[in-house]
């Protein structure tokens, strides 16, 4: 046989070993890294939930999704185990590094809204206009002279029979 024609064949073997290699050291890295999962540490699956590590069996993990709800889950499924603060951060909204002096927003619009308190010991300016009245008058059914509407029904009445 000649040489060229077992060059494809040879870098294809290659290639295969070079793949199977770093699939393999990638498997390894990650049951290295569920063998380090303590009860209390914090985890993410594969799934995409984070959840805390109560007990380590064998080839399951009992997990608490939430207070007082424990899951049972393969080993195989836990996706990363988390440091304290990257669990606390992302579950809790707890941020060690935030700084301390900085300005408070609130969470709603309403300091935005809130008109300012006027102190209502002073009297009024004459300068000041009369502000104009928006709403419908009470007792009111027409427009706001007070008329019948053309039509003779009141708010809300239907065509129909």
């Amino acid at each position: 046989m000649n040489l060229v024609t077992l060059l494809p064949f040879i870098v294809l073997i290659g290639a295969m070993f070079l793949m199977t290699r770093s699939a393999k050291k990638k498997q390894q890295a990650a049951a290295q890294m569920r063998d380090h999962m303590t009860p209390g540490t914090g985890v993410r699956t594969i799934g995409g939930m984070y959840a805390t590590v109560k007990e380590i069996g064998d080839d399951t993990v009992t997990l608490e999704v939430a207070p007082g709800v424990h899951a049972i889950y393969a080993k195989n499924a836990i996706g990363a185990v988390l440091e304290d603060a990257e669990y606390n951060r992302i579950v809790h909204g707890i941020s060690d590094d935030a700084p301390h002096d900085a300005p408070v927003v609130p969470d709603d619009a309403s300091s935005l809204t809130e008109a300012p308190k006027t102190d209502l010991t002073k009297g009024k300016d004459e300068d000041e206009a009369p502000k104009p009245d928006l709403g419908k008058k009470d007792g009111s059914v027409g427009d706001a002279d007070g008329e019948e509407p053309k039509d003779g029904k009141t708010d809300g009445e239907a065509d129909a029979k």
